[in-house]
């Protein structure tokens, strides 16, 4: 399923008195169609996230982008300067993994209201921070694949405190892909190791992808954008969700 039309908007998700605002982009053409849920980088639901929502939709999928610094940040969006940085960090950090999971849970019970949303399970994909929400994510029942980007801290830590979220990779549900730099300052070549191994540990349906890149290798408005590393894991991206959805 490629190239096919697609309509955007920005919707409302409810999760009791909350309202996450979400871009969702989706085919034109009737039907029903699997349903991925991306997950931003600290920088927002910004310019980079829609257009992965929007790729996503062209290629044949219900995709929405919840905004995960609703509680504390509704509207933000920036792009990816050093002060963007600083006041996206800060934003990341008063974050808590239950409160993601319970954003994501709610973006799911949105999407099963869709007519147009194929019913059997769901998709992530997330990138830098929203990387690490995927892979936390991936512990939730509905979720039965998931392309984690670049996630940062999954080794060493998680959302609000506690044990780092690696330790949850037995909760793990679905099938996963990992993407990562090996030049990636954020992320040392042995947390990767650390990830991979917890993987083959818990024997989680996976790959692990490295890329001679810096973090943020996927996103063509950072510096660190490597288009042959981006294309090639978008192809396993596309792949691993005609497989799986």
């Amino acid at each position: 399923m490629t190239d096919q039309t697609m309509r955007t908007e920005w919707v409302k998700v409810a999760n009791g008195d909350l309202q996450i605002d979400a871009y969702l982009a989706e085919p034109t053409e009737p039907g029903t169609f699997p349903a991925i849920v991306v997950i931003q980088e600290i920088f927002g639901v910004n310019s980079h996230i829609r257009s992965v929502t929007e790729r996503l939709a062209k290629a044949g999928y219900v995709a929405i982008a919840p905004a995960i610094f609703q509680r504390t940040a509704p509207g933000f969006e920036v792009g990816y300067s050093e002060a963007d940085t600083v006041l996206g960090r800060e934003y990341k950090d008063q974050t808590k993994a239950d409160e993601l999971l319970s954003d994501i849970q709610a973006t799911i019970a949105y999407l099963q209201t869709k007519a147009n949303v194929k019913a059997g399970g769901f998709g992530t994909i997330g990138f830098c921070f929203g990387g690490h929400v995927v892979y936390l994510a991936a512990t939730l029942p509905e979720i039965k694949v998931t392309a984690s980007f670049y996630g940062g801290g999954i080794a060493t830590m998680t959302p609000g405190g506690g044990a780092p979220t690696v330790d949850r990779t037995p909760e793990i549900h679905g099938k996963l892909y990992a993407f990562f730099g090996t030049e990636d300052p954020l992320i040392p070549v042995a947390q990767i190791d650390q990830i991979e191994a917890a993987l083959q540990q818990h024997q989680i349906d996976h790959q692990v992808f490295r890329y001679q890149a810096g973090h943020g290798f996927f996103c063509d408005q950072r510096a660190d954008y490597r288009p042959e590393a981006a294309a090639d894991a978008w192809t396993h991206v596309l792949q691993l969700y005609r497989d799986t959805l």
